[in-house]
């Protein structure tokens, strides 16, 4: 009977034709899980800033992880978590702030983005600008986004920090004024001396060994490591519980699903918000699969990702989702390539992903130190970021309307700490310098849709 279930699932999830096994998909699945379940935290508690209650939006961002991951896997069968999106959430949050509107319209907003997502992936439109973007700046996305997740990794750890840490606040002052200045160098060391951050150390430094000798689960078994040894030095804190209820006070959905206000965002004026929101999410999708993608093998020839439209589906149907249970924008997630470093190659690893998620409703108590693990799961974004750097060979670098381009991407997706700001950027710049430089003819329809797009975003949209 056993073998039966598990042939059927090998078939169905394709798993010995894509070169994996059960046992390699449940790893990468739980990998991934490790690797973003800090989103469980985080999220609620950057969309708290915006006056969405923090219990219910709990729920309603495991739900939105839930539902995206068992879509992902069973629909586009591919090993790709799914929940809502950092950054997009910090948008919504404070970005939006200086508008003056409620969290109910800017659900709204996110619903409209998401149904645009959707129209434009059934009308084939969506894969279509995906696959029109050539192959030197698809893997810039790969190079940035891994970059874009060291640095991450650096910081949350505090290897590398703010060079304002520790200065005095009469220091920051613009003479004269109560306002704060930039530091007048951004960033600086951090302090070496602080166990947790040479427990971080030491983590990246296993992890890297780990994946060196090509031992199975490196990543989750770095990660584990850390965590035990950082308990151990007495770096961990207790959880106030274990276990509690969902959908019942004060994990109740009422207050906050099916709130949200179309009617309201669907005015000239929030016209920002929605391309805002459209074209991060349409990027920050882009590159993700791109990213992973490369990683994981799951690009042709042409740099372009197999099936893109069935993956972008179900960021659009979880996007529309999302705002109906009263969270933010939600698409594939970059740590997927923690789980696809580990040989996940089917949509399997997001079905354990999502059960692992779906887990985590009944103990979201039990949820919450996470946030204090920083020191064990940030090397693990370390090292897969540098891991993504191997796509930095396929950039034409002897050619400069290529590389250009490419190289402004990576720069400004980790300069600004925004992987839509990068994508933007580097795609509008793309068109500009084959233009200028009369070759024209190396674009096409969907490239120049991409740049007007772009450059509208930066004339009339919310870049941040």
């Amino acid at each position: 009977m056993a073998f039966a279930i598990s042939n059927s699932i090998d078939r169905f999830f394709k798993i010995s034709e894509r070169g994996s096994s059960l046992r390699t998909e449940f790893l990468g699945g739980l990998t991934t899980f490790t690797t973003m379940a800090y989103i469980v935290v985080v999220n609620p508690a950057i969309l708290s800033f915006a006056g969405f209650p923090i219990e219910p939006s709990t729920v309603a961002t495991i739900m939105t992880a839930v539902f995206g991951c068992l879509l992902m896997g069973i629909y586009a069968n591919r090993p790709l978590a799914v929940a809502p999106y950092m950054g997009e959430n910090a948008f919504i949050a404070f970005g939006l702030a200086a508008m003056g509107i409620g969290w109910q319209q800017r659900l709204g907003a996110v619903f409209v983005s998401g149904l645009a997502f959707a129209l434009l992936s059934v009308l084939r439109i969506r894969p279509w600008l995906a696959n029109s973007i050539s192959t030197s700046m698809k893997h810039s996305f790969a190079c940035g986004i891994g970059l874009f997740l060291t640095l991450i990794g650096l910081y949350e750890t505090g290897i590398i920090t703010s060079a304002a840490q520790g200065m005095p606040v009469t220091a920051l002052l613009m003479p004269g004024t109560e306002i704060l200045r930039a530091p007048d160098v951004p960033l600086k060391l951090g302090n070496l001396r602080d166990p947790q951050v040479l427990l971080a150390i030491f983590g990246f430094v296993l992890t890297v060994c780990l994946l060196c000798r090509k031992i199975k689960g490196a990543i989750l078994i770095g990660m584990a490591v850390t965590a035990t040894v950082g308990f151990l030095l007495g770096f961990g804190i207790m959880p106030k519980a274990i276990f509690a209820m969902p959908f019942v006070a004060p994990y109740d959905l009422s207050s906050i699903a099916f709130k949200l206000d179309v009617a309201g965002v669907l005015t000239l004026k929030h016209l920002p918000i929605l391309l805002t929101l459209f074209l991060m999410g349409f990027l920050d999708t882009l590159g993700t699969l791109v990213g992973v993608g490369a990683a994981g093998n799951m690009l042709d020839k042409d740099g372009n990702f197999i099936e893109v439209e069935k993956p972008m589906i179900v960021d659009a149907a979880s996007c529309v989702f999302s705002s109906l249970v009263g969270s933010s924008t939600s698409g594939a997630f970059i740590e997927s390539a923690a789980g696809v470093r580990e040989g996940a190659r089917t949509g399997l690893a997001s079905v354990v992903t999502a059960l692992f998620f779906a887990s985590t409703i009944f103990f979201i108590p039990l949820m919450e130190p996470l946030q204090h693990l920083k020191y064990a799961y940030a090397p693990a974004l370390m090292a897969i970021g540098l891991l993504m750097l191997t796509s930095i060979s396929k950039i034409d670098m002897d050619d400069l309307t290529e590389s250009t381009p490419a190289l402004v991407t990576i720069a400004i997706m980790i300069f600004s700490y925004n992987i839509a700001n990068g994508l933007t950027a580097g795609l509008l710049l793309y068109s500009v310098i084959k233009i200028g430089t009369g070759r024209y003819r190396d674009l096409n329809s969907g490239s120049l849709a991409l740049s007007a797009m772009c450059l509208i975003y930066f004339l009339f949209g919310l870049p941040h």
